[in-house]
C-alpha cells in the first residue's frame, strides 16, 4: 500500500495534504474538509479505498463497502469537477453487515385501544411529551431525541432541525445533543460505566429514503426499529453497529406498512421510532432481554414519513 499511497500523495495539492493530516491526526473527531484527488483509470485501488485501508480498515477491499458520510461534498455530487473525488478517510463509514442482526419476539400489533390514562406505563417518562404533534412538521423538526438510563428518561426531549445531529458525551469541537451535560441524581455504577463508553457517540442523519446512524465511538452501538428486519418478519431486529460503521436504521418507504408493536416487558413501541443502546446489546443473545435493561440508550422519535 505504501508505494501506491506515496504516488497518490504526490498528486495532491498542499491544501489537500494539510486537510488529510488534520483528519488523520484527529481521527475524525471533528468535521474536516474534503480531500480532492484525481480519478485515475490506471490505479489498482480507488483513492478513497486506498486511504481508508491505510488509515482505518486494513481489511477493506471494494468501494461498495463504503458509504459517504452526510457532510462529505463528494457524496452530494462533488465539487462540480467530475475529474476528482473525495478521498478523506474520515468522510466514509463502512456498511454494517446484515449478519449482525438478532431478532426479538414481538406481538404483531398494538391492541385496538391504548392503555387508559390512569394506568401506569412501563417507562418512567411523562407520556404527553414523547409524541410529535403536527406543529413539529410546521416548525421544521424531523425528529426528537429522548435519552434514557434503564427505565428513566433523563433530561428534556431534544428537537432536531438540521439534516444531521451528533449525539455524544465527549466530542472536541462538537455540537449537537451532548449527553455529558445531562444531570441525574443517582446514577448506578453500571450507568456510569456505560456513559464512559459513549465518547464521540454517533451521527444521526436524515437522508433520501431514510435515517442513517454512524457509530463515531470506540464501542458498538445496538439499534432496533420496525423497518430493520426483512419484510413480514415477526421478530423485532436488533442490529450491532461496530465503531466506524453506518447503518440505515429507518426506511421511510417500508414504514408505511408497519403498524404499532407491543413489546413484551416494555409495552407499546412507536412504529416511527428508533431505539439505540450504547455499548450494551439486548435480546436472546444477551443477559438483557429488553432495552429498558440497558444502562444508556437513545430513543429517536420521528415525524410521520413524507
Amino acid at each position: 500500500l505504501k508505494p501506491a499511497a506515496h504516488a497518490l500523495f504526490k498528486k495532491l495539492k498542499d491544501e489537500e495534504l494539510e486537510l488529510l493530516v488534520q483528519a488523520v491526526e484527529s481521527r475524525g473527531a471533528w468535521e474536516s474538509g474534503c480531500v480532492w484527488a484525481p480519478r485515475g483509470a490506471k490505479q489498482a485501488l480507488p483513492p478513497q479505498v486506498l486511504l481508508c485501508r491505510l488509515y482505518r480498515w486494513p481489511d477493506l477491499r471494494q468501494p461498495h463497502e463504503l458509504k459517504h458520510l452526510c457532510y462529505c461534498a463528494g457524496g452530494r455530487g462533488g465539487c462540480g469537477d467530475t475529474a476528482v473525488l473525495c478521498c478523506n478517510p474520515h468522510h466514509f463509514s463502512r456498511l454494517a453487515a446484515p449478519g449482525e442482526c438478532r431478532r426479538l419476539h414481538r406481538s404483531p400489533s398494538l391492541p385496538a385501544h391504548p392503555p387508559t390514562s390512569g394506568s401506569p406505563g412501563p417507562l418512567c417518562s411523562p407520556p404527553p411529551d414523547t409524541s410529535l404533534s403536527r406543529s413539529t412538521v410546521k416548525d421544521g423538526y424531523w425528529c426528537k431525541l429522548a435519552y434514557w438510563e434503564h427505565r428513566t428518561r433523563v433530561g428534556r426531549l431534544y428537537a432536531v432541525h438540521e439534516a444531521s445531529v451528533n449525539v455524544f458525551c465527549e466530542l472536541p469541537r462538537g455540537s449537537g445533543f451532548c449527553l455529558g451535560q445531562l444531570p441525574a441524581a443517582h446514577r448506578s455504577r453500571a450507568v456510569r460505566r456505560a456513559r464512559g463508553k459513549i465518547g464521540r457517540g454517533l451521527l444521526l442523519s436524515r437522508e433520501p429514503g431514510g435515517v442513517w446512524a454512524y457509530n463515531r465511538s470506540e464501542h458498538p452501538i445496538f439499534v432496533s426499529s420496525p423497518t430493520l428486519g426483512p419484510p413480514g418478519a415477526r421478530g423485532l431486529t436488533v442490529l450491532k453497529v461496530l465503531p466506524g460503521y453506518s447503518a440505515k436504521v429507518f426506511d421511510y418507504e417500508r414504514a408505511g406498512g408497519t403498524g404499532g408493536q407491543w413489546l413484551p416487558g416494555e409495552g407499546p413501541c412507536d412504529p416511527h421510532s428508533v431505539r439505540i443502546s450504547f455499548a450494551k446489546g439486548w435480546g436472546p443473545c444477551y443477559s438483557r432481554q429488553f432495552i429498558t435493561s440497558c444502562p444508556c440508550w437513545l430513543e429517536v422519535l420521528l415525524n410521520q414519513p413524507r
